[in-house]
């Protein structure tokens, strides 16, 4: 029997069984890649829409810094730069304004007190000598006989506008290191009580004991040495007028002139 044109049959049959399964094999491999990228899009697509499974966090850039404090955080900058100062029946208040412990103060706090003393923050107490002063400014500087092992002098600031929020730290009425806000009211005032000029006008509650202590701005800035309230009544009762020295005055810079106002020295 002649079998060979049958074996070459059932190979020929074999090979075009075999080409169609080929043919079949990459049509579902063709099938299943475009299945693969719907689905990709798919999943893309429904990100923007949709939910989506949460990512990993990603670090987020640092806020800038702010160029103002909390009230809170101005009181513990310069908390300890301030001074109750006692000379003779006189209370007031300093500020220590220079690396060397050198006070600021208002002359009428230390005026004829031949024994000033002083209490800082930390509680150390020390004697004191009046090194200046300036009545027509009502400003004085003090150098103590001792330090407290830690001195922290405030930063010296610049001028302020109307309106800007300033901080008052003093000793009112004997209630040490008292802590009142307000706002800048005026610039350039002048009080008739004491001859004063070129005076800072603020709302911030300060009250007899306060003279002397530090105005600060936003930032915890030292602008002003507190001297002085609106009187009206005669009672030396806070009125919602207060005055400080600009520190620039009060460092001995140039004056102004401006409406002139009723002040008690405090």
């Amino acid at each position: 029997m002649e079998r060979v044109p049958q074996e070459a049959g059932a190979g020929e049959a074999q090979r075009a069984q075999g080409a169609s399964a080929g043919r079949k094999a990459r049509r579902f491999a063709a099938a299943g890649g475009a299945l693969v990228v719907v689905a990709a899009l798919a999943y893309w697509m429904g990100g923007l829409g949709g939910e989506r499974p949460e990512a990993a966090p990603r670090p987020s850039p640092s806020p800038s810094p702010s160029t103002t404090l909390t009230v809170p955080d101005v009181y513990k900058r310069v908390g300890p730069s301030v001074v109750v100062i006692q000379a003779g029946k006189s209370l007031g208040t300093g500020v220590i304004a220079a690396e060397d412990g050198t006070i600021l103060t208002a002359y009428h706090v230390v005026k004829g007190g031949e024994d000033v003393n002083l209490t800082f923050a930390d509680g150390t107490k020390a004697k004191a000598e009046v090194t200046s002063s300036n009545a027509k400014r009502d400003v004085a500087t003090l150098k103590p006989a001792k330090l407290p092992e830690i001195v922290v002098p405030a930063t010296i600031g610049g001028a302020v506008a109307v309106g800007a929020p300033v901080v008052a730290i003093g000793n009112p009425l004997g209630l040490t290191y008292s802590v009142s806000t307000g706002v800048v009211s005026g610039l350039n005032r002048s009080a008739e009580k004491g001859g004063l000029s070129g005076l800072i006008q603020f709302d911030a509650s300060v009250n007899p004991g306060s003279s002397g202590g530090p105005l600060l701005d936003a930032r915890g800035l030292l602008v002003g040495i507190v001297v002085s309230i609106a009187d009206p009544g005669g009672d030396e009762a806070f009125a919602g007028i207060a005055f400080a020295v600009p520190i620039g005055l009060a460092l001995g810079g140039g004056e102004g002139d401006g409406p002139p106002g009723e002040g008690l020295l405090i």
